[in-house]
């Protein structure tokens, strides 16, 4: 066998070590499946065998779920198209049948899991009689599907609610969350907690210990799910009948994923369980069949994880990583920065002007750890990772060095005298990133004497929650930076992309129609309400006003006036520009000074400021949602296609992954070329002909999407032709 070794004890007792070879995790493919089906049979008909414990010979962790390469091969036909969601019901069902197998082979079965377990692993640790957990901190178990489009289909949907309950289980696989081992252990999910490496020795015990004991409490006549079950069970009909108007509200009615498993929880909870398995797999071939699910798994787990393991790093070049960093710049980026950095084990020379604002920073780096303390942060720990923080005034003190970023304020010329400063005590050999999210990256390196070695590093605020950085190619920015940066983002454990130099960039360029197609909305007369409820429905984080107040109506204001006095004639005027004007004069900037489109009452709820309706008087016909949600969307589309044209985006995979992890661009459709290529480029070419007809050439269709529309060509199955001339 390829994947699992199979020996037998003294004792009779069978361990199934798994291992898949090629892969740093172990996960679900042909070959795992053919040996666990090969291994069960063993089991069941070797008289010799008197149980068995299935376990894992990698050190990163027990296992994870399917090999999403051989998922995406189960969603082709052999014709070459997408297969129906019968064809792929009898692919799919493989695995609830294997897993079925094990559990009723008439033999005990223990798992024994150190480290790691979630998605199909933990469904086969499920289908074991005994589930043994090696404590530790970084031990993660559970079934985190619903965040990439699917949800549990191994079998997952219909044992967790029966060990733990209906209602409690919803919880965990509606919201994709994990158990750490004590917490598994109270809920029933695992049967026993032991010291870290101990979990086959103890798994062994058990099984010998335990010869009859090779029946799930499921298959036991009498058995009651916990909490009750049914149609008439008070408590299962109160779950069910709020969970469903519950998931419709947080997902605005555009995931299938969770409906379908609502749908799969509550038919298969009370049908003997082979009927169960097969309600699951009709559900989860009826997802997996939608584009959805593809777009979801692609962008937000293929892609992204290609992105961390360094898709984007120049081939050949030498590791590089940052052991003492200089953050210039002590504001909440530059100690968001620095904490990050100091976490993963980095120095870091805390720079500002002044020495009050650079211990202020080294205090929110404080601050923020000791929030975590008792979540995997201990008093140790905090202290340690706080003194490799130094506060200082003096540029002298960065000597030694081997990474800037630069978060000061956003002035080219305040930034050229700090950058210049900094040279004259590192040199240009080292590698200066400007975290700045519109100032030009090629104008910034003027500054530095090889700008070959000078990068944009932008990082989204808070950083040490935001998980996406932007990499910024200036014109003259060598392989070497790319190496140094990438390096830096992949030790802080986030997730980058690569782009090309741009007023704005990529993601601040493109996040920023959407907050200016709704001011454009607000300046039509169009209910502020309406519009904001519009980018909810269509699954942004907040309404495009809301989010404008977080950034600031003071600072869109001031990047649209450098805009214009840098492109002089050549820029574009907009409706928006002028409504921005008026709130700034009016003393109404966002948030940060409690009165933007919203107010912000001490100790109360935000609420929409009623003065809007003075300022902008509503227009007499008011649009539908949908088309106001057309706007919003489109509005994004295009922009994220100008970028993809202008070479600003060397990939449709950048795109994606930088518009969901850093603006929170709706993850359902898998990003905006995702969306694209899935309602197929002609149709969006024919909505953006139509809204620029309507509202103006900031919708004007790209030639290179007029030439993909032509021919057929998709982001990602470009066609020859699909360029622009």
């Amino acid at each position: 066998m390829n994947t699992i070794s199979f020996d037998i004890d003294a004792d009779g007792i069978a361990t199934l070590t798994i291992d898949v070879p090629d892969q740093s995790m172990n996960v679900i493919g042909p070959d795992f499946l053919a040996d666990l089906d090969a291994s069960i049979t063993r089991i069941a008909s070797e008289d010799a065998i008197k149980g068995a414990v299935i376990a894992s010979g990698k050190d990163s962790g027990f296992m994870a779920g399917m090999d999403l390469k051989y998922f995406g091969s189960m969603l082709v036909s052999a014709d070459g198209g997408r297969p129906a969601p019968a064809e792929i019901f009898g692919k799919v069902f493989v695995l609830n049948q294997l897993f079925r197998r094990l559990e009723t082979c008439g033999k005990p079965v223990a798992c024994a899991i150190e480290g790691t377990c979630v998605g199909g692993g933990f469904e086969l640790a499920l289908a074991c009689h005994r589930r043994i957990v090696g404590d530790s901190a970084k031990t993660q178990l559970g079934l985190p599907e619903i965040l990439i489009g699917l949800f549990p289909g191994g079998g997952g949907s219909q044992r967790l609610p029966r060990i733990m309950g209906v209602q409690a289980s919803l919880m965990y696989m509606l919201q994709g969350k994990l158990f750490r081992p004590a917490e598994a252990a109270m809920l029933k999910v695992v049967d026993e907690v032991v010291p870290q490496g101990s979990a086959v020795e103890a798994a062994r015990a058990w099984v010998k210990a335990n010869p009859k004991a090779a029946t799930q409490p499921w298959d036991v006549k009498g058995y009651k799910v916990p909490g009750g079950a049914g149609g008439f069970n008070p408590g299962f009909v109160q779950t069910m009948a709020g969970a469903l108007p519950m998931t419709l509200k947080q997902t605005q009615r555009n995931m299938h994923a969770p409906i379908a498993l609502l749908s799969a929880v509550y038919e298969g909870i009370t049908l003997p369980f082979d009927r169960a398995i097969r309600v699951e797999s009709k559900y989860f071939a009826k997802v997996a069949a939608d584009p959805q699910a593809g777009n979801m798994i692609r962008s937000l787990f293929v892609n992204k994880n290609a992105a961390e393991r360094g898709a984007r790093r120049p081939k050949g070049e030498p590791k590089a990583p940052t052991t003492k960093l200089a953050m210039l710049g002590a504001g909440m980026m530059g100690a968001g920065i620095a904490t990050v950095a100091a976490q993963a084990g980095m120095d870091v020379l805390l720079f500002d002007r002044d020495l009050a604002y650079a211990e202020k920073g080294k205090a929110h780096v404080e601050a923020v750890l000791s929030k975590r303390l008792g979540r995997g942060m201990t008093p140790e720990k905090l202290a340690a990772t706080l003194a490799r923080v130094t506060p200082t005034t003096d540029y002298a003190a960065l000597a030694g060095c081997d990474f800037v970023i630069e978060a000061v304020f956003e002035d080219v010329a305040i930034k050229a005298e700090v950058t210049k400063q900094v040279e004259a005590v590192l040199g240009p050999d080292v590698i200066f990133g400007s975290n700045t999210s519109t100032l030009p990256i090629t104008k910034l390196a003027k500054a530095w004497s090889k700008p070959e070695n000078f990068i944009g590093v932008h990082f989204f605020s808070p950083v040490e929650k935001m998980p996406l950085v932007e990499i910024i190619l200036g014109k003259e920015t060598g392989p070497a930076a790319i190496a140094k940066a990438l390096d830096f983002v992949s030790q802080i454990k986030k997730t980058p992309i690569v782009v090309h130099d741009s007023r704005g960039f990529y993601t601040s360029r493109s996040f920023g129609t959407y907050v200016q197609e709704g001011v454009e909305l607000v300046a039509e007369g169009i209910n502020p309400a309406l519009i904001e409820n519009a980018g909810k429905q269509l699954g942004m984080p907040v309404g495009p006003l809301a989010v404008g107040d977080e950034v600031s109506i003071e600072l869109g204001h001031k990047i649209m006036m450098a805009a214009k006095k840098e492109l002089g004639d050549a820029y574009v005027p907009q409706r928006s520009d002028a409504v921005m004007t008026q709130m700034v004069e009016l003393d109404r900037l966002g948030r940060k000074n409690g009165k933007g489109w919203y107010d912000y009452p001490e100790g109360g709820k935000k609420a929409l400021w009623p003065g809007l309706g003075e300022l902008f008087p509503r227009a007499d016909d008011q649009p539908d949602v949908e088309a106001v949600k057309e706007r919003l969307l489109y509005r994004q589309l295009i922009e994220c296609a100008r970028c993809f044209e202008e070479g600003v985006l060397e990939t449709p995979e950048d795109g994606d992954i930088g518009a969901i992890f850093g603006w929170g661009f709706a993850p359902y459709t898998g990003g905006p070329f995702s969306h694209m290529d899935t309602v197929g480029i002609a149709h969006v070419v024919d909505v953006l002909d139509r809204l620029a007809a309507a509202h103006g050439d900031r919708f004007a269709p790209t030639a290179q999407l007029r030439a993909m529309a032509a021919s057929g060509g998709l982001f990602y199955r470009p066609t020859p032709s699909a360029k622009a001339a």
